[in-house]
C-alpha cells in the first residue's frame, strides 16, 4: 500500500494545506483527499508541483508499506 504523508514534510517547510493548494493550482478538497489516503492515483504533474513547491522528492512523500490493500486485492 502506498501512504502519502504530506503533513510531514508541510511542517518541515512550515506550509499550510491552503498555501500548498494555492501554489500547487489544485482544491483543498482533492488536496485533503490525496493527504487523507483517500486518492486512487495521483497524476504526475501534479506530483511535480508538490514537490516542486516543497522542494521535495517523490519519495519524501509517498511511503511504501506493505500490508492490506484498500481495494480489496
Amino acid at each position: 500500500m502506498i501512504r502519502v504523508d504530506l503533513d510531514v514534510m508541510l511542517a518541515r517547510r512550515k506550509m499550510s494545506m491552503t498555501e500548498l493548494s494555492q501554489q500547487v493550482g489544485i482544491t483543498m478538497a482533492n488536496l485533503s483527499i490525496l493527504k487523507n489516503g483517500k486518492a486512487k492515483a495521483v497524476r504526475f504533474s501534479t506530483l511535480n508541483e508538490i514537490c516542486r513547491a516543497l522542494r521535495c522528492q517523490p519519495g519524501d512523500i509517498l511511503i511504501y508499506e506493505e500490508g492490506e490493500q484498500d481495494d480489496g486485492e
